[in-house]
């Protein structure tokens, strides 16, 4: 039987990193559990583009740095292509100015083309679009944000 995926969002990756962000508890009790073997994660480009930025000018390059060196080498990283980009604009269109990021389409668009259906992420936007939210799997509350 194949690892189970589960999709990691830009704010469990931040959650990780920064000590004062307040999904910062939560996010270090779930990761290694997420780290076994029969759990696959997957993130887009998107979400490495965005993590890189936010951590670059809300932390320091160095804590951007060590996430690339030392996080996300553990996560499969999907590249979208043209298809997968046009199906999540078309899908931040639809939505309108329901506080989707493009970013998160991509993100939703690609859980749903590789039949995804958890994430790790501090954003109900993904119990919004159907997905299973994690930390709430793992046995934790879901944190408001």
């Amino acid at each position: 039987m194949p690892p189970e995926p589960i999709y990691v969002d830009t704010s469990a990756f931040y959650a990780l990193l920064d000590r004062a962000d307040k999904h910062h508890e939560p996010a270090r009790a779930v990761w290694p559990e997420l780290l076994k073997d029969d759990i696959a994660l997957v993130t887009t480009n998107y979400v490495v583009s965005e993590t890189v930025t936010v951590l670059q000018f809300r932390i320091g390059f160095d804590a951007a740095n060590l996430w690339c060196r030392d996080i996300l080498g553990v996560v499969e990283v999907y590249w979208i292509d043209e298809t997968l980009h046009r199906r999540a604009y078309e899908l931040w269109m639809n939505l309108g100015r329901r506080r989707f990021s493009l970013v998160d389409c991509v993100s939703y668009v690609t859980m749903h083309h590789q039949r995804i259906e958890k994430a790790f992420a501090f954003k109900n936007n993904y119990l919004e679009q159907g997905f299973e939210l994690l930390p709430a799997a793992c046995g934790q509350p879901i944190p408001s944000g």
